[in-house]
């Protein structure tokens, strides 16, 4: 097999992870919609495909660079290290997907990473500064989602609590139109970046971009948040039902509290160009608002089993692309 087969070979896996990337995390983008409502699935899925795929035209790239430089030494980066840490990555999603967990599907590439350069080059090829980043990321994405939501929830329960329950749900049901976007909006800033980060550094690696540099070519850009697009329209509707409609009961105010709040959180990261979950911020967001209510509003069982899916991504991601690293190494060297 030619550099250049390995190469495109390895980018087609990328944007398939993309698409799985769209479609395990469509939940995030549209559950609180569809829970209280507002949209029907179909056309949730739609809105939500749109505003992931423009992303790229209000946000700089500096996830992307994170992704491509921050994880692992880029000098032990090659196209086997990435299809093995994509492989790692894309089986946990499935694996989570068919168990309807909400994990997230950044933090499956980044132990996808840890795991294959570790098996390739040792513990000594992680970058320790970026790790610690994105391991606080995981603590401190969900608690700012709580926090906001809860803050939002408890200003405009103040802010509306003279009008009727009635009118209060008709107005949120229309500026849930816009918080859904401002979502999507954050959810392809930053998760598109990521595996445009990965594509970037295997054409480095390859020679077949200029190394100057860590630009991220034009067509990268648009075939990564077009391939999230189109798997945020098919959906994994079985994360959808344990998001919006399992983890709390919620109103189209809590909707619109929720995702605001989950955007916001997004916006920030992206801005400082960390590889946050979509997942874990949103499901922050979520239980902020359900507290709210009451302690009650949220069943912690529900998000106890999600807590744990995320504890183990990136040991078991990385563990699978370590083995997934063996194996094409070893396929790699048949004649």
């Amino acid at each position: 097999m030619t550099l250049e087969f390995i190469v495109y070979t390895t980018i087609i896996v990328a944007l398939a992870f993309d698409f799985i990337n769209g479609f395990h995390d469509a939940a995030n983008s549209v559950a609180t919609i569809v829970s209280t409502r507002v949209l029907r699935p179909s056309w949730a899925v739609f809105w939500a495909a749109f505003f992931n795929f423009i992303a790229f035209l209000f946000f700089d790239l500096k996830v992307a660079t994170t992704l491509g430089k921050g994880i692992i030494d880029p000098a032990a980066v090659d196209v086997w290290l990435v299809f093995s840490a994509l492989t790692g990555a894309i089986v946990w999603n499935i694996i989570t997907w068919y168990f309807g967990l909400p994990s997230s599907s950044s933090h499956a590439l980044i132990g996808g990473l840890a795991g294959a350069g570790a098996m390739k080059a040792g513990l000594g090829v992680i970058n320790v500064g970026g790790m610690t980043k994105i391991l606080l990321s995981i603590i401190g994405s969900p608690l700012l989602g709580l926090f906001l939501g809860s803050f939002l929830m408890r200003f405009i329960i103040l802010l509306v609590r003279s009008q009727s329950p009635r009118k209060i749900d008709r107005v949120f049901r229309k500026m849930q139109y816009f918080s859904a976007a401002m979502y999507s909006l954050g959810h392809g800033g930053n998760d598109a970046q990521k595996t445009m980060g990965i594509i970037t550094v295997v054409l480095l690696s390859s020679g077949m971009i200029s190394s100057e540099g860590f630009q991220v070519p034009l067509w990268v850009v648009l075939s990564c948040q077009f391939a999230m697009g189109l798997g945020t329209i098919f959906g994994g509707w079985r994360i959808v039902k344990t998001m919006g409609m399992k983890l709390t009961h919620l109103k189209p105010v809590g909707g619109f509290c929720a995702e605001t709040s989950g955007a916001l959180t997004l916006f920030l990261a992206t801005s400082l160009g960390i590889p946050v979950s979509t997942t874990h911020t949103i499901t922050g967001s979520i239980v902020g608002v359900g507290s709210v209510v009451s302690s009650k509003g949220v069943r912690w069982s529900v998000a106890g089993n999600i807590i744990w899916a995320w504890v183990l991504t990136i040991p078991l991601s990385a563990l699978m692309a370590a083995i997934a690293f063996k194996l094409t190494t070893y396929i790699s060297l048949v004649p």
